[in-house]
């Protein structure tokens, strides 16, 4: 519950940041009605651009209730998060005057530290879990009727990801591969020579992450691995487009 409460307090947050943006560069106009920055750009057929920002990675513990033979329970959970960075490249599709597709390939460098927890004797220890993932992001975006210089829109699609970090024979170890299902709001924001975009994705993992198949230096440690029904990751992205 406590995670929960983390998780919605970080998004709640982000969101505010989002929605701030596109306030502050409406105000930074003239009065009144104003002279539309780049009218036609949204017309191409396809155009490119890239993107930096931050995300934060998580991991969805389901537990078994597994007891080992001398009586222990372990539970895990990532309390807190830490910022990772993530660059793209963009390459956007027209289709019509309301949807684009569009693919955005990159990489993300990140971390998520576990904390594991005995239930009975409440003896804890953590894992620093390093993830640097190439990501192929495909995305179908609706967007808005746009006012003035902004244009609000969603977007949804599915990403694959690839685990390009070297990991560790520790308690717990990841699968390489993973796929997420994809969720974004974002705004538009004409500029007089490009785009700028600020954009907050919501990544759920699809697939079990737990890699269950491997040698361990003491095999004692397999009560972790066993302590677990299945494993899934996720990740809230937070992304500036230049286009």
């Amino acid at each position: 519950m406590i995670m929960r409460r983390r998780i919605e307090v970080i998004l709640i947050g982000i969101g505010l940041l989002l929605g701030c943006v596109p306030a502050v560069a409406q105000r930074a106009g003239t009065a009144g009605r104003k002279i539309q920055n780049l009218p036609f750009v949204d017309y191409k057929l396809i155009h490119f651009g890239f993107s930096v920002g931050m995300h934060m990675q998580d991991l969805t513990f389901t537990h078994n209730g597994y007891t080992t033979e001398d009586g222990q329970n372990w539970y895990m959970e990532v309390p807190s998060f830490s910022p990772g960075f993530c660059v793209n490249l963009l390459a956007d599709l027209y289709l019509c005057p309301h949807l684009n597709l569009r693919l955005s390939p990159g990489i993300y460098f990140g971390n998520k530290v576990v904390r594991f927890r005995e239930y009975n004797s409440g003896e804890m220890m953590s894992q620093n879990i390093k993830s640097n993932y190439v990501v192929v992001p495909l995305d179908l975006k609706f967007s808005s009727k746009r006012f003035d210089n902004i244009r609000p829109y969603i977007s949804a699609g599915v990403m694959g990801a690839l685990d390009v970090a070297k990991q560790e024979n520790s308690y717990l170890r990841l699968n390489k591969w993973d796929c997420y299902l994809t969720f974004s709001i974002g705004c538009d924001t004409y500029l007089p020579y490009f785009k700028f975009i600020p954009e907050v994705k919501f990544c759920i993992g699809l697939t079990d992450v737990l890699d269950r198949n491997r040698d361990l230096p003491n095999p004692a440690d397999i009560k972790y691995t066993n302590s677990l029904e299945r494993l899934r990751s996720g990740m809230v992205v937070l992304t500036f487009y230049f286009e």
